[in-house]
């Protein structure tokens, strides 16, 4: 089917103003890349999986500008113990990073143009499997026209993680990175990330989980209130494979977070979690689909969502279970607390399965703060805003659990508390 042409045009408007990188391995996979975009054009708001959420600010051919905050807290994992790789506005700083050394991890930077086998083997790879049945537009210009990002290979089980730190320095900043992460059989990898890293983002991570290999992620999205990201996950999961990530999303004025994973080898786990904390003029969006393609493996996806004057909120989350998937266990839940009467919560929970010997369930609900609980906080002499405080933190503690490490649980609930006090100062 035609593209229409106010599509046609918004595409072509968004590509006038970017230059695709024409050297190195890279170029084969950029020029499909762009080819599919053009195919399926920029989103747009009558596309089914964008209803809820208007891409014109994430099309438009400038950034809008965003003010730069000066956080005023310590370093987000600062206490952790890390590798620390730095991008300043979507380029990599080596002076405030560390040195790309760590055992049983192999660095190598998307813009260096040397030839790096295993990487061109995935690079875009994944990006286009998770093209189908739904498009993703803007991961397709992605990798188009990403200008730095780091490709990760893990050998090893690696005990300190890899933290990526992103610094919004310019307001009219607009930032393309890619990452590419290949876990090999057995091997186990950490990765963190935090700032908002530009006034605007489009970001791609790609990681390939080999047989009994382990992914962790955890990430933190904020402060800056005015910008603006698009990010994506792409993963593949081999037989006993682990892939589980948690994101923290505090402030914005518009963030979508997709996130694509396929079950591949049998007894692979994956869960995907998020906790979002918004106020005003919010709009956070998480996208997730999940396809079982083998025999007992696990998914869950935990999202809990606090608004207020005003904010919005939207989950998609999808289950997708293929015929010869039997002994699929899938787990769904999103919940929003509206802690007034403007904000809303928009959701789209999906199961569609075609086998027979499954445990498959979703829900999500919106609700106010339990006013039960609250008496009986405020009964024991706390004072209205500490109760609330209390009651919000404990409902987004089935998501914070997911993330396995304590102390990086521990560091998610102190920034949530942080915001709180925050807004009730």
């Amino acid at each position: 089917m035609a593209l229409p042409q106010p599509k046609i045009d918004a595409t072509e408007a968004r590509l006038a103003t970017l230059s695709m990188p024409e050297t190195g391995w890279s170029v084969p996979a950029r020029k499909a890349a762009l080819a599919r975009l053009r195919a399926m054009g920029l989103p747009g708001a009558r596309d089914e999986y964008w209803k809820f959420t208007r891409p014109h600010s994430l099309n438009a051919p400038e950034p809008a500008p965003a003010a730069v905050f000066d956080a005023d807290e310590g370093p987000f994992f600062g206490n952790v113990d890390r590798l620390k790789i730095v991008f300043v506005d979507g380029v990599f700083d080596p002076e405030a990073s560390d040195a790309l050394e760590l055992e049983g991890v192999e660095f190598a930077r998307l813009s260096d143009g040397a030839d790096i086998h295993w990487a061109q083997d995935l690079y875009g790879k994944l990006e286009e499997a998770g093209q189908s049945p739904v498009e993703r537009p803007l991961a397709a210009l992605n990798t188009a026209f990403a200008s730095d990002g780091l490709l990760m290979r893990v050998t090893g089980k690696v005990e300190k993680p890899i933290s990526l730190v992103y610094y919004h320095r310019s307001e009219t900043s607009d930032a393309t990175l890619h990452h590419v992460v290949k876990v090999e059989e057995g091997a186990e990898v950490t990765i963190l990330e935090n700032g908002p890293a530009a006034a605007r983002f489009n970001k791609v991570m790609e990681v390939d989980v080999a047989d009994r290999g382990g992914f962790h992620h955890v990430r933190a999205q904020g402060r800056d209130h005015e910008r603006q990201a698009a990010t994506h996950i792409f993963a593949r999961l081999g037989t006993e494979s682990t892939f589980k990530t948690f994101t923290l999303t505090a402030n914005g004025v518009m963030t979508r977070n997709e996130c694509v994973v396929e079950l591949t080898g049998d007894d692979a786990v994956a869960h995907v979690a998020g906790a979002c904390m918004g106020d005003g003029d919010f709009h956070h969006d998480d996208t997730v689909f999940i396809t079982h393609d083998a025999v007992n493996c696990e998914s869950r996806q935990v999202f809990k969502k606090v608004l207020r004057n005003g904010a919005t909120g939207v989950f998609q989350g999808k289950i997708l279970v293929k015929p010869g998937a039997q002994q699929t266990d899938g787990y769904q839940i999103s919940q929003s607390l509206l802690l007034d009467g403007d904000s809303q919560f928009l959701a789209k929970p999906e199961l569609e399965i075609y086998a027979d010997d499954v445990a498959c369930s979703h829900g999500s609900t919106s609700g106010a703060i339990d006013e039960e609980g609250l008496f009986y906080l405020r009964a024991r002499g706390l004072p209205r805003g500490a109760a609330e405080d209390l009651l919000t933190i404990a409902f987004i503690a089935e998501a914070v659990q997911e993330i396995e490490d304590e102390r990086l649980q521990d560091e998610i609930v102190a920034r949530v508390e942080g915001w709180l006090a925050r807004r009730r100062g």
